[in-house]
């Protein structure tokens, strides 16, 4: 029987720990898949990367991975532009199907890449691009597609998630925990892409494509980081029994779809705000078919080495499919609910002066821009002196609290930005 020829691109972590399973289980792998499964060529700029892989054939460019005797290959490269989308082009070009864990690329480029795979007869998947171990991809792709998708949310940045958790924990600001996270590996040098959402917005994307039937459209992501989280925002959020959480939310409404990557309150002893630490967890509202939760580790070594070698050993059986569920020419492009439209509860927190009337000023600007508060809590008594006064307001729409909020921010009893946190209803 013929081997499954496989070459990797990208000898980092996932990379090595991809080969370290082949070396491990490989033969089970093998007889799991219907075939045998061979590394026979890696790619690296770095030379003792390269050296450290038992590879037949050892290659410094993406190019000439593409040209191999390979079946298939593996981009772990990374990056949204650049020998990433080039390795892969040129791979599905010479006939080769490709597994890649790289949410960016697939996020800016994914319809053009699965029009690509199609004309060429290739599968394209990406399980590990999307909350690492969890197989979410797959359930939404090939599982979940009977009663349809009302919405998405998740936790999809272990990075964030643990800042958060251990804010609550310790009662630390954002830049200590911040720094513990990055001594401990969980948190990059340049933590920017975590922190900012910019990583939960790419993996946002990837699953509304997959929820919805769309197009991916990162433009179309409304993205807020946790920077401004405080130790004081999440005590009061206890208080309220709720806990904060950096969401990635996907909507169908009527207007469109909403597509959402920001901090909210989730409320305490639901699954969702009971995910702690570097976890990942991704909840598929599927109408009549119910709600479905997932949980997992969403990065690491061998969580996204196994996600990597399920897509292989599903190649190699055959079950190529669609790469968004739908074939390329079906998918619509993303029809965006209007900014600010989303409806809910939030919470909202501003730093003022204590002196009279400050609180009739506050009330006044929500009520001419139709915000009606359901609870308050204001703090001690220290006049003239800075204060936190906090409110949940009723359903409202995001925008109109925002216009509140910029009035609100330019007075001169209001010391700093308001902050502004969507309540989850579940």
């Amino acid at each position: 029987m013929n081997a499954m020829k496989i070459g990797i691109a990208g000898l980092g972590t996932v990379g090595g720990g991809v080969a370290k399973a082949f070396a491990k289980s490989g033969e089970m792998l093998g007889v799991r898949a219907g075939t045998p499964l061979e590394i026979v060529a890696v790619c690296d700029r770095d030379e003792a990367k390269r050296e450290a892989f038992e590879a037949p054939q050892k290659f410094d460019d993406v190019r000439a991975l593409a040209a191999s005797n390979a079946d298939l290959i593996v981009e772990l490269i990374g990056g949204e532009n650049g020998a990433a989308p080039l390795l892969v082009e040129e791979a599905l070009k010479a006939g080769k199907h490709v597994v890649t864990a790289n949410k960016a690329m697939m996020a800016r480029h994914g319809a053009r890449l699965a029009a690509l795979a199609e004309q060429h007869g290739r599968a394209l998947k990406f399980e590990a691009a999307v909350a690492g171990g969890i197989p979410i991809v797959k359930s939404l792709r090939e599982s979940l597609m009977t009663y349809g998708i009302s919405a998405v949310r998740g936790i999809l940045n272990g990075t964030c998630n643990y800042i958060l958790t251990q804010m609550e924990a310790t009662g630390r600001s954002f830049a200590d925990v911040l720094k513990d996270a990055q001594a401990l590996g969980y948190a990059e040098a340049d933590p920017e892409l975590d922190v900012g959402g910019g990583d939960s917005s790419h993996k946002l994307a990837l699953l509304t494509a997959l929820a919805f039937g769309v197009k991916p459209d990162l433009d179309a992501v409304a993205v807020q980081g946790i920077r401004h989280i405080t130790p004081e925002d999440i005590g009061f959020a206890r208080e309220f029994g709720y806990r904060i959480k950096l969401l990635g939310i996907a909507k169908k409404t009527a207007q469109g779809i909403d597509q959402r990557v920001q901090p909210s309150m989730v409320r305490a002893g639901t699954p969702l705000a009971d995910v702690d630490g570097v976890l990942n967890c991704v909840v598929v509202d599927a109408n009549e078919a119910g709600s479905f939760f997932f949980e997992g580790r969403g990065a690491g070594e061998c969580a996204t080495a196994n996600a990597v070698i399920a897509d292989i050993v599903d190649i190699a059986r055959g079950n190529a499919g669609s790469v968004f569920g739908l074939p390329s020419a079906s998918l619509l492009a993303l029809s965006a609910a209007p900014s600010g439209s989303a409806a809910s509860a939030f919470y909202l927190r501003f730093q003022v002066l204590d002196v009279p009337g400050v609180l009739a000023e506050i009330a006044g600007h929500l009520a001419q821009w139709r915000v009606s508060i359901e609870s308050m809590i204001q703090r001690g008594r220290a006049p003239g002196e800075a204060v936190s006064i906090v409110m949940i307001t009723h359903e409202t729409k995001q925008a109109d609290v925002e216009r509140a909020l910029a009035t609100i921010a330019a007075s001169r009893n209001v010391i700093a930005q308001p902050c502004l946190i969507p309540m989850e209803s579940k």
